[in-house]
C-alpha cells in the first residue's frame, strides 16, 4: 500500500516512539496528531505533522489510510467512538490499547477494518517486538501498511486467533518489566556482596543487554547458551540450583505470566 495519510491518536511514550520511527522511514506522507497535552516539544513543529489536541479539530474531509490508536485501554471507551466518523472501506484501524479487543473496538466503529496490535516499550529505540491479529475487514494491502508502520519501530508477527493477545501482551507486552527487575533485583544482589552501586548496576545492565543480544543472534536456544556458561560444580551452577530449584524462577515466571494473561483479560471488552 502507498504512503498515505495516518492519524495518530495519543502521542505518549508508545505514541512518539511510534511516530518518530514513522518519520525515520518516511512510513506516509503525513501525520495528524490527536493529544490532548501536545505533542513532544522534539517532535514539535516537523515537516508533515500536524497537531490538535481533539478529533474535532481535525481537518475536514480527511480520509486517511489508517487511524492509531495509542492510548490506554482504560480510556479507549471514551476516546474511540469519535473516530467512527472516518470509518470507510479505505481506512484501517489499527489499536495498540492493552486488552481491548477487536469486537470492544467494533462496538464503538462498526463496520471497520480493524487491527489490533501488542507492541513494546523497546519501540523506543527501533527493537520491539509487536504481535498483531486483524479482523476479516482488512484487505491485504491494508495488512502490508500495518507491517510496514510496525515495521519502523521493530518486529512484527502476526497471529490469526486473538484469544493468544492476553499471553502475548503477558509476555512480550509486559515482558520488558520484568527484565528491568532482573536487572534491578541483580544490581541490588552485587551492592549486598560488596560491589558499588555503580559498579554493580552497570554490570547488571549491560551482563543483561550482552546475554539478550547474543540469545537474539544465536542460533542455539536459551537452554542450550545457558549450559554453555554453566560448569559442573562452578559458580554458576551454584546459582542456577537457587533459580532453578522448588520454588524457583521458573515457577514465579509461570505466575506473573498468567496473572498478566488474567488482567488483560479483565481489561477487555
Amino acid at each position: 500500500m502507498s504512503a498515505g495519510t495516518v492519524v495518530l491518536v495519543g502521542c505518549g511514550q508508545m505514541g512518539s516512539a511510534m511516530l518518530r520511527g514513522w518519520l525515520a522511514r518516511g512510513a506516509a506522507r503525513q501525520f495528524h496528531v490527536v493529544e490532548p497535552a501536545g505533542v513532544p516539544a522534539a517532535l514539535a513543529g516537523t515537516p508533515g505533522v500536524s497537531a490538535c489536541t481533539s478529533p474535532a479539530a481535525l481537518p475536514g474531509g480527511l480520509a486517511p489510510d489508517a487511524v492509531v490508536f495509542a492510548i490506554k485501554p482504560q480510556i479507549a471507551d471514551e476516546v474511540v467512538p469519535a473516530y467512527r466518523p472516518f470509518v470507510r472501506p479505505q481506512t484501517v484501524f489499527l489499536s495498540i490499547a492493552a486488552g481491548k479487543t477487536i469486537g470492544g473496538l467494533a462496538r464503538h466503529l462498526g463496520d471497520a477494518a480493524i487491527v489490533r496490535v501488542m507492541p513494546n516499550t523497546p519501540a523506543a529505540i527501533g527493537r520491539a517486538i509487536s504481535v498483531a491479529c486483524a479482523n476479516p475487514r482488512v484487505s491485504a494491502a491494508q495488512r502490508e501498511f500495518c507491517a510496514a508502520l510496525l515495521a519502523a519501530i521493530g518486529e512484527s508477527v502476526w497471529v490469526g486467533d486473538e484469544a493468544l493477545m492476553d499471553a502475548v501482551t503477558a509476555v512480550s507486552g509486559s515482558g520488558p518489566a520484568y527484565v528491568f527487575l532482573l536487572i534491578e533485583t541483580l544490581a541490588a544482589a552485587g551492592e549486598r556482596a560488596g560491589l558499588t552501586a555503580d559498579l554493580a548496576l552497570r554490570l547488571a545492565r549491560d551482563t543483561v543487554a550482552g546475554a539478550g543480544e547474543l540469545a537474539r543472534q544465536s542460533g542455539d536456544s536459551p537452554a542450550r547458551l545457558r549450559e554453555a556458561v554453566t560448569s559442573p560444580g562452578g559458580t554458576t551452577r551454584a546459582a542456577l540450583d537457587v533459580l532453578m530449584g522448588e520454588p524457583g524462577l521458573a515457577q514465579l515466571m509461570d505466575r506473573a505470566v498468567a496473572a498478566a494473561t488474567r488482567r488483560s483479560r479483565e481489561l477487555a471488552s
